[in-house]
């Protein structure tokens, strides 16, 4: 009876997990594009470049997502969030078009796909917890955010291109925390999983981008 009991959990264990994997994933792919839809229309209407000032809305935005993460309001500040994150993008790819065309975008999607699909397939497959990298991402985020910030107000020189790697090599480890995550019951939420995962690509597309323009 107990072993009966036991599979039986973890049957419906498994359920759950699959069912968070595949919100998260069908949430992720419409949101991203949504984004490109915002990211045409910023385009279209010249959105301004905001530099850091971005970082203001953005915050404000995740506030109310992880407000409500739990209930149906937390889609419409999902998508909230990755259609303002989609404006953002607007002013970069339309200089990214300007010199050099469409080859380092196409380049970037491609290399972004590469990463996430390589990463995220990794973990599915070995189904290895990566719960032992949460302390050192969370630093991580934190020394290159600060990094960030003395980069654009102290002009320190190479210090732009160190920031940029550190947030690459950081997100790439995200996805691949998150991913496990979720198959081994650490998230349960799909919006945040899907927050998680979207920041990481916005975050790795865009580095993956001003490489190839050579802004940095």
């Amino acid at each position: 009876m107990q072993e009966l009991y036991t599979q039986s959990s973890a049957g419906i264990s498994s359920l759950e997990v699959s069912k968070v994997l595949r919100n998260t994933y069908a949430l992720l792919a419409m949101t991203v594009a949504f984004s490109a839809v915002t990211a045409a229309i910023s385009m279209a209407i010249n959105f301004p470049y905001m530099g850091l000032w971005m970082l203001l809305p953005y915050m404000g935005l995740l506030y109310a997502v992880e407000k409500t993460k739990n209930g149906p309001a937390g889609l419409f500040w999902v998508f909230a969030l990755t259609g303002y994150m989609g404006l953002t993008l607007g002013p970069m790819l339309s200089f990214s078009i300007g010199m050099s065309g469409y080859e380092p975008l196409i380049m970037a999607l491609g290399g972004t796909a590469l990463i996430f699909f390589g990463l995220s397939g990794y973990v599915l497959v070995t189904r290895k917890d990566m719960s032992f990298l949460t302390g050192f991402i969370m630093t991580g985020f934190i020394v290159a955010f600060i990094a960030m910030l003395a980069a654009a107000f102290l002009n320190i020189s190479g210090l732009s291109l160190a920031v940029s790697c550190m947030f690459l090599v950081l997100s790439s480890l995200l996805i691949m925390w998150q991913t496990s995550g979720i198959i081994h019951g650490g998230e349960t939420n799909y919006i945040s999983a899907t927050v998680t995962l979207y920041v990481s690509l916005y975050n790795i597309f865009t580095i993956l981008l001003s490489f190839l323009t050579g802004r940095d």
